[in-house]
């Protein structure tokens, strides 16, 4: 029988892990084998710089906590995986699509977005998607040209008003 010391050690980590999957709006499951300390620790920056973190776990203790959570993706925890964590949806896809472009041992596998399990293809679909800085500045663009054709507008008709 294992250790109460080491058992404890194992339900902290579940626990831990439970609770940032509950956190979290996206997390992504990624293969990191071929990737040196200075890699890493390069992608933990990234992913810091867009709120996101990742961390690895076993897979046995990962798929403890999955199964607390009813979440099934135990066929993906098969071999050495690391989870990312973000509070944003898309962020951490695109922080960790980006790394992947110029390190290729980093390869997403499935991931949880918003509560519904996304694969391969759909990680890839939402890495392209702009960030949501991206998205308001794209909003805004589009917004301040409506209103400057206004302005022309009512400038000429004031205009034409005041030839009458």
């Amino acid at each position: 029988m294992a250790n109460q010391k080491i058992l404890d050690k194992k339900q902290e980590i579940i626990n831990e892990i439970a609770k940032k999957t509950e956190e979290a709006n996206s997390i992504v499951l990624f293969e990191y084998q071929g990737l040196t300390a200075m890699d890493a620790n390069e992608l933990r920056r990234n992913l810091k710089e867009s709120g996101s973190d990742f961390k690895i776990y076993k897979n046995t203790l990962v798929k403890r906590a999955f199964s607390g959570l009813k979440i099934d993706l135990d066929e993906h925890l098969e071999g050495p995986k690391a989870i990312a964590f973000g509070t944003d949806a898309v962020a951490p896809i695109k922080a960790l699509s980006d790394f992947a472009k110029d390190h290729p041992a980093l390869v997403l596998k499935v991931g949880i977005v918003e509560g519904e399990i996304a694969d391969e293809a759909k990680l890839k679909q939402l890495s392209t998607i702009p960030s949501r800085e991206g998205l308001l500045t794209m909003l805004a663009g589009g917004l301040l040209g409506t209103v400057r054709d206004l302005s022309i507008c009512l400038d000429l008709y004031s205009k034409q008003l005041e030839e009458k």
